[in-house]
């Protein structure tokens, strides 16, 4: 497991952080925050983590996932990336691998551009 998805997995409020307006980050849920926009910040991991976050039976696998336009290996390169930041997780069954979003990760990075009142 890389460091990136360690971080993600003890941050203090799991997988992300509190709202952006509440208080300051830590160094650690600055990192883990930073890592997660980082791995969206590019269309094909963005295309690739909606197709996973909106497939019907709440995992896809990557036999269903991979028409973004881009050679396997470079979907493969990308679903890696998108692992290591804590957002996806995968499981191999036989030659294929299946996705599913990290628990709670669209909550909390929805949380954490959200004003607190």
């Amino acid at each position: 497991m890389s460091k990136l998805a360690q971080l993600a997995a003890t941050a203090s409020a799991p997988p992300c952080c509190p709202s952006l307006t509440d208080r300051e980050l830590t160094d650690e849920e600055a990192e883990v925050t930073a890592a997660m926009f980082k791995a969206l910040g590019d269309p094909v991991r963005l295309r690739l983590f909606s197709k996973v976050a909106s497939h019907p039976d709440g995992e896809a696998c990557v036999c269903d996932i991979a028409d973004v336009g881009v050679s396997q290996p470079t979907v493969s390169h990308h679903l890696k990336k998108l692992r290591e930041a804590g957002l996806l997780l995968s499981e191999r069954r036989g030659t294929w691998v299946y996705y599913r979003l990290a628990p709670s990760v669209l909550a909390a990075l929805s949380g954490f551009l959200t004003t607190r009142d």
